[in-house]
C-alpha cells in the first residue's frame, strides 16, 4: 500500500458545497457533530470517497466479522434547502506531524474536486470543569469572515484556544488559507473528560444558522441525557470517596 491511498466511491453533483470536518478530539465534538449530521440526513448522503494512510493507526474495524481497513470518510449530502455538504469523518487522526500534513492536503484536494471553496473544521475546547452553559469559540482563516459567525453567535477570544489548534482542524485554517479557502473551526466549550453531546450540539446549532439548513436534535439529546447519568454518578462516587477520606483520629493506632 502506498503512502496514501484515495478510493473513488460515488461521483455526484453538488451545488456549492462546504467541507464540514468532524475527526476524533477534545470530547469527540466534531465526530458527534458530524455523525448526527449524517443520521439526520441519510437519505440525502452518499460515501464518495475513502481515504487510506500509513498514517492511521495499524488495525482493522471488525462489524458483523468482517473488517475494514482503517480509514476515512467523505460523504456528498443534497441538503434540502440549504448549502449541499461534503462530510469528512473518521475513527483517528494522524500519528505524526507530517501525517498531518499529508492528509490534510488530501482532504482539501478532494473539496477542491467536488467544487468547494468553504471549509468548517468542528471541535471541541476544553474548560477542565463541567459546564452548564456551552458557549462556541470559533477562529477563521481570514478576518472578513468574523462578522458573520459572530452574528450566529460565535465567540471570539485572544489566545484560546490556549496554544493553538492542532492537527487536521488546525491545518484546515492553515493550509485552506494558502490554498484560497474560506475557512472556520467552530469548537463547542466542554470539559475535556467525557464525551459530549451537549457541546457537539451547541456546535452544530452555530453551523446549521449559518449554513441555513434544519435539524432534528432528539437523538443527541438522549446521547446527552446517557451522558448526563454517566456524569450524576461519577459526582456520587466523588462525593462519597471525599467522605469516607480518614481523620486523624481514625488513623491513631489503637493496641
Amino acid at each position: 500500500m502506498d503512502e496514501l491511498e484515495i478510493d473513488v466511491v460515488a461521483e455526484v453533483e453538488l451545488d456549492d458545497p462546504v467541507l464540514v470536518e468532524g475527526l476524533p478530539g477534545v470530547g469527540h465534538v466534531g465526530t458527534l457533530a458530524v455523525e448526527h449530521l449524517l443520521e439526520e440526513l441519510e437519505g440525502e448522503s452518499t460515501l464518495v470517497r475513502r481515504v487510506y494512510s500509513r498514517e492511521f493507526p495499524p488495525q482493522v474495524s471488525i462489524e458483523n466479522g468482517v473488517s475494514e481497513l482503517t480509514c476515512a470518510e467523505v460523504y456528498a449530502v443534497d441538503v434540502p434547502d440549504g448549502r449541499d455538504l461534503l462530510l469528512l469523518t473518521g475513527d483517528h487522526q494522524a500519528q505524526s506531524n507530517a501525517g498531518h500534513y499529508t492528509l490534510t492536503d488530501a482532504f482539501l484536494d478532494i473539496a477542491a474536486e467536488f467544487g468547494a471553496t468553504e471549509v468548517y473544521a468542528l471541535g471541541g475546547v476544553p474548560t477542565g470543569e463541567l459546564i452548564d452553559e456551552y458557549a462556541v469559540v470559533g477562529a477563521v482563516s481570514d478576518e472578513s469572515l468574523l462578522e458573520g459567525l459572530e452574528d450566529a453567535g460565535v465567540e471570539f477570544r485572544d489566545d484560546e484556544p490556549a496554544g493553538g489548534i492542532v492537527g487536521v482542524s488546525g491545518l484546515l485554517l492553515g493550509l485552506g488559507e494558502r490554498r484560497g479557502f474560506d475557512a472556520a473551526c467552530l469548537m463547542g466549550e466542554t470539559s475535556g473528560y467525557l464525551v459530549d453531546p451537549k457541546s457537539a450540539r451547541s456546535v452544530l446549532e452555530v453551523l446549521a444558522d449559518v449554513l441555513g439548513f434544519d435539524l432534528d436534535y432528539e437523538s443527541l439529546d438522549e446521547r446527552a441525557d446517557e451522558m448526563e447519568d454517566v456524569i450524576g454518578k461519577i459526582q456520587e462516587m466523588e462525593q462519597q470517596q471525599s467522605m469516607d477520606v480518614p481523620t486523624d483520629d481514625d488513623l491513631r493506632y489503637i493496641g
